[in-house]
């Protein structure tokens, strides 16, 4: 399988394919880590934009406990353009692990 990079930093010249949903993703992982120094647990979404971007939901562990099923965990929504250039991000919930449900996150 091949695998083609792409550079964050350039522009998407005209009839390059467009970002995929893996290639999204993984900037994502990149954009948290450096954005929120916290360690990307897991992507909850990955959605298409009108324009060619994408939405990304990415769980991250915010807070290491012991017992780690008292972790404090945190979920963000990331926002890509079709260059795959970061747009927006923010944190929508903080919870513990293990915590159900949407309701009241810490």
């Amino acid at each position: 399988m091949t695998q083609r990079t792409r550079s964050r930093s350039r522009p998407d010249p005209d009839g390059e394919e467009p970002l995929t949903a893996r290639e999204a993703v993984a900037l994502v992982r990149e954009y948290i880590t450096e954005m929120t120094e916290a360690e990307p647990a897991r992507m909850t979404s990955a959605a298409p934009t009108d324009e060619g971007g994408w939405i990304i939901e990415v769980e991250t562990v915010e807070d290491r406990r012991i017992p780690s099923s008292a972790d404090i965990l945190a979920l963000y929504e990331v926002e890509l353009d079709s260059n795959g250039e970061m747009l927006a991000y923010h944190r929508t919930r903080r919870y513990m692990r293990g915590q159900t449900g949407d309701g009241g996150g810490a």
